[in-house]
């Protein structure tokens, strides 16, 4: 790649960190290429380019924040491209960032709302990466609630004699500005757009309104978090942003999205700092734990959970307990430890049997109740191939959960059919893979596809078989 001319001053900056970390020349220029690859840019440094940083030349476009964030993942600290002594640069993707103020967090959300709202196909390509996980949870466990959020009124301009004042635009009724004040009747609109969008995503799939989301958070959310507020509307504005975010991550991790649902996650977990609300917080992590099960990430789904629980300790209600614990027996039902799966679900079954009708859950934690429950448990059995079990909770889970939570019944069904596999019941097996691939056809969800080939891979050595036959015909043209 072209460089610019060398600089006469080395840079000791660089040098003293690459030391710290341990690095070759060659090793630095490696991790530079590889984190590339994650964000799609085919770089082709070498121990050479590194010996020529170190001289004074300036990488050009954004590979100074590319080595930053190489470094922020070995050292376990936030460092930035001036830290190094390079030039400052945009991040290449911003979002993976923890924000040190909650105006620097509105900056990074909003800006990563109007890129994907845009045609930024490139955003959704972006890979996800277990070693950008590290960083916000490690902060947001450390961290506390930002000590003022409020935002006061601008302002007003004192005319000066003799020149002439600015005259605001006149807006239009109803459109909202920045250093408009937020009112009560906005953040419940907020919640109301989540709850509309939260059914949209359980009945058709992450992808049927996904778009929609991104831009109603990008043209209403964030005229909001720059409007004027007080305390105590300010962290209710930063639990509905959160919500909403996290929400925007859960449709794109649907969609299979996966480096930008990280992102929109980790700003999540930034926002409900901001608003002090811990439960909330523990709630993205372990939402950020699904998603590192579901990419077979399982020492880092457990680690998440544990923070989660770490986070919250015994204060939060006996439905959130069971939530956070049923999260880290998933991840240790995909790492194969059985021991350990079987204790946290016991932990979980424990904390909703604690739960009393009149507690006080909070909004997002509700459907945590005995359909859910043993949903985890069918997934926990099946991923530990204890299919009789499996099959079990998964009937029970079929039988409690309601038709509203439509792609949740799928990746159930599912399961029960795996399970069925397992026990030697092809014929089952194959209907209930059927009804599931039916499901997958009428949603826009790549978890619903993937979770039906998944089911496949394991009819692979059955595929001479009849049933297994007149399976492949039923749904070789639904998907």
């Amino acid at each position: 790649m072209t460089e610019r001319p060398a600089q006469r001053t080395p840079n000791r900056q660089l040098a003293a960190l690459i030391a710290e970390a341990g690095f070759s020349n060659a090793g630095l220029a490696r991790r530079v290429d590889q984190l590339g690859l994650e964000h799609g840019l085919d770089l082709r440094y070498d121990k050479t380019s590194v010996t020529r940083w170190l001289r004074g030349q300036q990488p050009r476009g954004t590979t100074p924040a590319l080595i930053a964030e190489v470094f922020t993942r070995r050292l376990g600290r936030r460092l930035s491209a001036q830290d190094l002594g390079l030039d400052a640069c945009a991040p290449v993707y911003a979002g993976l960032e923890f924000a040190a103020t909650p105006e620097e967090a509105v900056d990074i959300v909003s800006g990563l709302w109007r890129k994907d709202s845009g045609s930024h196909a490139e955003l959704r390509k972006i890979a996800f990466t277990p070693a950008g996980l590290v960083v916000p949870s490690r902060d947001w466990l450390i961290g506390r609630a930002d000590e003022k959020v409020a935002r006061g009124e601008p302002l007003a301009r004192i005319p000066v004699q003799g020149r002439p004042t600015a005259v605001p635009r006149q807006r239009s009724q109803g459109e909202r500005g920045p250093g408009q004040k937020v009112t009560g009747g906005d953040i419940a609109a907020l919640r109301s757009v989540g709850e509309l969008f939260r059914s949209l995503d359980d009945m058709y799939g992450g992808g049927h309104a996904r778009q929609a989301l991104v831009r109603y958070l990008e043209h209403e959310c964030e005229p909001m978090l720059r409007g004027t507020y007080g305390e105590q509307t300010g962290r209710r504005l930063f639990q509905a942003a959160a919500d909403l975010t996290r929400l925007a991550g859960w449709t794109s991790f649907d969609i299979a999205a996966h480096g930008l649902a990280q992102r929109y996650f980790v700003q999540s977990l930034r926002l409900a700092q901001a608003a002090g609300d811990r439960a909330f917080g523990s709630y993205v992590l372990v939402t950020m734990s699904r998603q590192a099960v579901y990419l077979a990430h399982g020492r880092e789904a457990v680690q998440l959970a544990r923070v989660a629980q770490q986070g919250v300790g015994t204060s939060a209600p006996p439905v959130v307990q069971a939530l956070l614990h049923a999260c880290e027996a998933r991840g240790h039902g995909v790492l194969g430890e059985v021991r350990a799966c079987t204790a946290s679900l016991v932990r979980a079954e424990r904390a909703l049997e604690a739960a009393r009708p009149g507690d006080d859950v909070p909004h997002w934690a509700r459907f945590f109740d005995e359909a859910q429950l043993a949903d985890e448990f069918g997934h926990c059995h099946r991923d530990l191939q204890q299919f009789r079990a499996a099959a079990q909770h998964a009937e029970r889970s079929l039988q409690l959960r309601a038709p509203a939570y439509a792609r949740s019944r799928l990746f159930c069904r599912v399961v029960l059919a795996s399970a069925r596999l397992g026990l030697g019941e092809l014929d089952q097996a194959c209907s209930l893979g059927a009804e599931a691939a039916g499901a997958a056809a009428e949603m826009r969800s790549v978890r619903a596809v993937e979770y039906v080939r998944d089911f496949e891979r394991r009819l692979e050595p059955y595929r001479d078989a009849a049933p297994v036959r007149g399976y492949r015909d039923k749904v070789a043209a639904l998907l």
